[in-house]
């Protein structure tokens, strides 16, 4: 049986999947496009990381807010209610184009959510997770009935395209998903970090006083990253946390339809599905044509997913799992 939370007044249960949606820019950046860029190859690339292309946005018209939009959007009527149903909206982003207002508000705008709080969530790539647990407990508390949870990432904009390391691997694109609260769901959750192992993955902003703009500041505000310290934590980390969350909820990994993990590397994948001794099938990537892009690409995926078919033919039992700067990590378990 699931841990139940604790009663309240109005038990609302946990939010549902009913709607979701994403956008990717039309660029796209091959491993052979960057082969002119760096020193580096695409049989080297995807044997490190299983990557193929990634999706560029385009200067003139993708930014991090018209990509959360067009996401929001696309969830929204993917769902089919009234928009004004919507009483919370959270968007994740590490790579927002504006500090204020918050692009929840400007996603609220878009999609004519007019009844709905807003805020933004930044925790990298668990950023997506993280808001969606957040609408969770809003939607468990009673607060709110319906939530739009949005993760939309440039990460092009941080991305060194000197450091073969790094620009390997980000591509852009935001994903989104509305909850509806559903007394019947099953939903459960484990979230942890370790901040003191936060110096492996790290990007510092431009704007600080007093910082002289030297070549290695400037370096400082690209993404930085410790590649081989970040595998070893999410192949031990991951994994560990999926068993804990089963474990949690009684669940033998033989019952989940899908493990759906972010899309950082395809080894780590690989690495979970081993340890879990569970079919590569179930364990659903994107990776080869999207990249990394961070708290978007559970949403993405999930869109993908649902449109040829894997997902919305009957409940699906699936646990998502993310992890990244921070270091964050984290997973749930529920039926979409």
């Amino acid at each position: 049986m699931f841990t139940s939370y604790p009663s309240s007044d109005r038990v609302n249960g946990f939010g549902r999947v009913i709607g979701i949606g994403s956008y990717l820019p039309k660029d796209v950046l091959t491993n052979d496009d960057l082969a002119k860029i760096v020193e580096t190859n695409d049989a080297w690339i995807t044997e490190r990381t299983g990557i193929k292309e990634r999706h560029i946005s385009d200067p003139a018209e993708d930014t991090t807010e018209s990509m959360a939009v067009a996401a929001g959007k696309a969830a929204v009527l993917d769902s089919g209610i009234d928009p004004k149903e919507i009483g919370l909206v959270v968007v994740a982003s590490t790579t927002p184009n504006i500090l204020f207002p918050a692009l929840a508000a400007c996603v609220q705008a878009a999609v004519d959510a007019d009844n709905a709080m807003c805020f933004d969530v930044n925790a990298a790539c668990p950023g997506f997770l993280t808001a969606y647990v957040t609408a969770q407990s809003y939607i468990r508390s009673g607060m709110v009935d319906c939530a739009l949870v949005v993760g939309a990432e440039n990460l092009s904009n941080y991305t060194n395209y000197e450091d073969r390391g790094t620009c390997i691997l980000f591509g852009d694109g935001a994903g989104a998903v509305v909850l509806k609260a559903d007394p019947e769901l099953q939903y459960n959750t484990i979230m942890r970090a370790s901040g003191k192992r936060s110096g492996c993955l790290r990007c510092e902003s431009v704007m600080q006083k007093g910082k002289e703009k030297t070549e290695e500041f400037r370096k400082s505000n690209y993404i930085n990253m410790d590649g081989q310290t970040v595998f070893k934590f999410a192949v031990t980390e991951v994994p560990r946390v999926i068993d804990d969350l089963l474990e949690k909820t009684g669940t033998n990994p033989d019952e989940i339809d899908y493990f759906i993990l972010h899309q950082a590397n395809r080894r780590i994948i690989e690495s979970v599905a081993k340890h879990l001794r569970q079919p590569l099938e179930k364990f659903p990537m994107n990776i080869e044509r999207t990249g990394n892009t961070s708290s978007a690409s559970i949403p993405i995926l999930l869109d993908e997913m649902k449109k040829d078919g894997r997902l919305g033919e009957g409940k699906k039992k699936v646990v998502i799992s993310s992890f990244g700067a921070g270091l964050i990590w984290g997973a749930f378990q529920t039926d979409i």
